[in-house]
């Protein structure tokens, strides 16, 4: 069998190694592989220290992925997203065929690029199509679908993160119209937004009083944006959003009114899972370069691999790698396998657990890259480019999407309810 890629040691998951046997991969994954690689080499490596300069990916290249094929399967392979979209599904669309596409896409090494291209795709849409109205979808999603329109999640403010019930935007019904005051923080694709779907308090305290509507710039005055500094993730376009008075028609209700909450978690074991296939390839990106910086560097009369200590910081990075990347096909294959539902409860723990996991590899790998490439990667261009900004997007995965300690707690509190 023929190998794919450029066979460095551990630089890819090893079914692309063709003397490796995979229970998962079909024709139609490989065929699928080559047509996302070459996209990726093509529109989007030779492209990502100006993107990462200029904190924004350009408009064109969405709709280039849309018209590759490409953008709508990141809103999950169950979505119905290509039902909405002139273009064809791959051959027994499942989970595996998004897998690759974002574990390729990954390859850029960059947080940022991957964010604002499809991050705000992948969290901000699925409400919608979970449980917007028919009307609502053949509206919105086509658009988002093919990168014409850019549509973002609006939960986290100033003081409510991981505790979603805290949430103190308010949307106050008057009449046909729903009347949103309040803010919203560190959201992804915020500034570069048409659809904000945002989480509201219609009603009491808690998760109960929770709603979820569908804002509108280019229609509905008083929402404002603005940009927000950060460490890592640059082109994503991190936003503090304000609303002042937006008056939305009652039909932009997302599912049912209070019962907005059900909506919000109904997508958080893919947003979750979409996060570890990214910090996954992002810890090979992080094992790969080091792999091939130490075969050419040397010191003290020697090539870099040939001192113990730097064989031995590859060896932990590959070790980790390798074992999370099994760990992610396997929870692949669950959701492949699983009803929707059935996945929902019995994958949360895990899949919290795998994403806190896939964090704390990362963050290991950008500091042992740093270590193995000394001063290169602490200089924002040249040899470690990619080592430098990686480590700067690690708290970019710790902490969204639930933090490393919410997540840890979360899968022992569901595998003791469990239990019990």
């Amino acid at each position: 069998m023929a190998s794919f890629g450029a066979g460095n040691p551990y630089g890819d998951p090893n079914w692309y190694n063709g003397a490796y046997h995979s229970p998962y991969y079909k024709e139609t994954h490989k065929a699928w592989r080559a047509r996302c690689r070459s996209f990726v080499e093509e529109h989007i490596l030779p492209f990502v220290s100006e993107w990462e300069v200029n904190k924004a990916v350009p408009k064109d290249v969405y709709i280039k992925c849309a018209e590759a094929g490409l953008l709508p399967v990141v809103v999950g392979a169950h979505s119905g997203a290509f039902n909405l979209v002139p273009k064809e599904a791959p051959e027994d669309l499942d989970y595996f065929h998004e897998l690759i596409f974002v574990d390729e896409l990954a390859r850029c090494g960059s947080g940022g690029v991957l964010w604002g291209l499809i991050e705000g795709l992948q969290i901000g849409l699925p409400p919608v199509l979970n449980f917007g109205t028919e009307e609502m979808k053949k509206r919105v999603a086509p658009d988002c679908l093919m990168g014409r329109k850019i549509i973002s999640l609006n939960i986290t403010e100033p003081s409510a993160g991981s505790d979603v019930a805290a949430i103190k935007t308010t949307a106050v019904r008057d009449g046909d119209f729903y009347i949103v005051n309040g803010n919203k923080k560190w959201i992804t694709n915020g500034i570069f937004s048409d659809y904000f779907t945002c989480a509201v308090r219609t009603g009491g305290q808690g998760m109960r009083g929770v709603s979820m509507l569908l804002l509108e710039k280019d229609s509905m005055p008083g929402i404002t944006t603005k940009r927000m500094d950060c460490q890592g993730v640059w082109p994503s376009g991190t936003t503090y959003v304000e609303f002042d008075q937006v008056k939305v028609p009652v039909a932009n209700l997302i599912g049912k009114e209070n019962e907005g909450f059900g909506v919000i978690m109904k997508n958080f074991n893919h947003e979750r899972w979409g996060f570890v296939v990214q910090a996954t390839r992002f810890s090979r990106v992080l094992l790969e370069d080091s792999w091939n910086f130490a075969n050419k560097r040397s010191t003290f009369g020697k090539r870099l691999v040939e001192h113990p200590v730097i064989r031995w910081k590859l060896a932990e990075m590959t070790r980790q790698v390798e074992g999370i990347h099994h760990w992610l096909e396997n929870m692949t294959f669950q959701l492949c396998q699983m009803p929707k539902d059935q996945a929902m409860t019995t994958l949360g723990g895990p899949i919290a657990l795998m994403k806190a996991h896939s964090s704390k590899i990362f963050e290991y790998c950008a500091r042992e890259a740093r270590q193995i490439f000394g001063g290169n990667a602490y200089t924002r261009s040249g040899l470690g480019e990619r080592a430098e900004r990686l480590y700067r997007d690690v708290g970019a995965y710790a902490i969204p999407g639930g933090s490393e300690e919410i997540l840890l707690d979360l899968a022992i509190r569901q595998g003791n309810k469990s239990k019990l």
